[in-house]
């Protein structure tokens, strides 16, 4: 045999022992040698125990604990009215609505007696329960259920209708489970939030969401500071209790939006807390008031009255015959401290001054014309909030003979009849908006037809040639501060117009 043949037949037999070795290792399944062991000692072969579970890293929250934590202490109210045809829905037009105090259906007959239920949540072993004043508003039988299947008479200790805040009591052989309140002042925007109450009659209902918003304004601009959230809230969680992650209430849920699914409201455990004491000694709050209407000062406002500091609440209107009346209080004026006390913003001022006792004294320090002063004011007991429609529009004007092209808007002369029209105070003296031009600096700035022009920039607007005068000189990126009245709300107020550019 030559030698070619002969290598070739040495090849093809390496190659053939080759691949019979590796398709045996594909047969045994694996090409990883093993491991060499003794053959003296061998092991036991063991299956590796199930991994045990993970503790709950820290930071994130058990909302199933929560829950069951807190339960037992969350209450079903049902409230019952004999009949009197009154109506207890709080009434505010375009905005997002309080549930009805009674959330069930209600009878046709007005004079019939009324059932309806939201919730609550045990605040101490005494029996006392937190709830919204809408839900036990006008009821003359008040009972409680507990988790445990006991229903409970329940006394009415106090409310306050202007935080919608209401505490009642039952009387049990045993203590009770209680809610722990937290505090909502280090409450943060998308924070985890857990809603707890019986919507439409399902009795302790679960829900979680964020929280959106904090400081929202609903009803009343002086007092609200309400707590936005996309936890459902349904009809029926009224008066329930908003919890955080660490299972303590910060919030009592009072409201949701009529236009939205997933946005509701609830009052700060904090406003609550401040007056629970006046609540059980008193049944009712009584607030220091001076009769002032405040709005905050931003950038374009600081610049066009020349202000040297944004600090501060400054006044749009006074109300007559008020403390702030008689102590001389006026528009503009800046108040920037109480009793030594710096304020920041007008509702720090409003807070500051609703914890004082009526008949105390107050020194407010104002800026005026860039002087400062000390005015003393006497306060006397905020008023109730008056709860009434907004005043429908009456007839529009006929279009104005004067257009201010700069600011987006036309007004008209004021005359004995647009006065009446408009019911406007005696002595009222300016010109009515009888346009506004959509996208325009006056539209954005959210003048409407039907108020009155009274000043611009501090100087009296009486007549179309004021109001030609005034906005004459007006350029591209000024500033100029409107002093309006608006009679759908008998007060006066601020805006601030910025002009286009061309």
């Amino acid at each position: 045999m030559s030698p070619m043949p002969r290598r070739f037949v040495v090849v093809t037999v390496c190659l053939s022992a080759t691949v019979a070795f590796l398709v045996g290792l594909v047969v045994a399944g694996t090409m990883t040698p093993a491991r060499a062991v003794s053959a003296t000692s061998p092991r036991p072969v063991t299956r590796p125990a199930a991994a045990p579970s993970l503790p709950t890293p820290a930071g994130v929250a058990s909302f199933a604990d929560v829950a069951e934590r807190l339960n037992p202490a969350v209450v079903n109210i049902d409230a019952t009215s004999r009949g009197d045809g009154r109506t207890r829905r709080r009434l505010t037009p375009s905005l997002p609505e309080t549930p009805q105090p009674f959330d069930r259906p209600q009878a046709p007959d007005r004079d019939a007696p009324r059932r309806g239920a939201g919730t609550g949540f045990i605040i101490d072993q005494d029996g006392f329960i937190l709830t919204n004043h809408h839900v036990i508003d006008g009821a003359d039988r008040i009972m409680v259920r507990l988790t445990d299947g006991r229903n409970l008479r329940a006394e009415r200790i106090g409310s306050d209708p202007d935080t919608d805040i209401a505490l009642i009591k039952v009387e049990s052989p045993r203590p009770l489970p209680v809610a722990p309140l937290g505090d909502s002042d280090t409450l943060r925007v998308g924070e985890w939030v857990i809603a707890i109450g019986n919507p439409l009659a399902y009795e302790h209902t679960v829900t979680v969401g964020v929280v959106s918003f904090i400081g929202r304004k609903l009803f009343d601009s002086s007092l609200d500071r309400y707590i936005q959230t996309d936890a459902a809230i349904n009809f029926g969680n009224s008066g329930g209790p908003l919890i955080n992650a660490r299972g303590e209430v910060i919030g009592i849920n009072a409201a949701i939006s009529s236009r939205a699914a997933n946005i509701g409201f609830a009052v700060p455990i904090n406003q609550a807390s401040a007056i629970l004491p006046q609540l059980r000694e008193r049944g009712r709050v009584s607030r220091g008031y001076i009769g002032v209407m405040l709005r905050d000062v931003d950038p374009d406002l600081q610049r066009s009255l020349g202000l040297g500091s944004s600090d501060g609440a400054l006044v749009e209107d006074v109300t007559p015959g008020s403390p702030g009346a008689r102590a001389g209080i006026r528009a503009y004026d800046l108040i920037v401290a109480v009793d030594g006390k710096p304020i920041a913003s007008n509702d720090a001022l409003i807070a500051l001054v609703a914890a004082r006792e009526p008949g105390t004294t107050a020194t407010l320090q104002i800026v005026r014309d860039g002087r400062a002063q000390n005015v003393a004011v006497k306060l006397a007991e905020r008023p109730p909030r008056e709860r009434r429609a907004a005043a429908s529009d009456p007839r529009p004007p006929q279009p104005s003979s004067q257009r201010g092209q700069v600011l987006g808007l036309s007004v008209r002369e004021m005359d004995d009849d647009a006065a009446a029209r408009f019911r406007l105070p005696d002595g009222t003296k300016g010109v009515i908006v009888s346009r506004v031009d959509p996208l325009s600096p006056a539209f954005d700035a959210e003048v409407e037809r039907g108020h009155v022009l009274l000043e611009i920039n501090r100087q009296p607007v009486e007549s179309l040639e004021d109001f030609r005068r005034l906005t004459a000189d007006a350029r591209p990126g000024d500033v100029l501060t409107l002093y309006l009245y608006r009679p759908e709300l008998e007060q006066r107020t601020l805006r601030t117009v910025t002009i286009d550019g061309p």
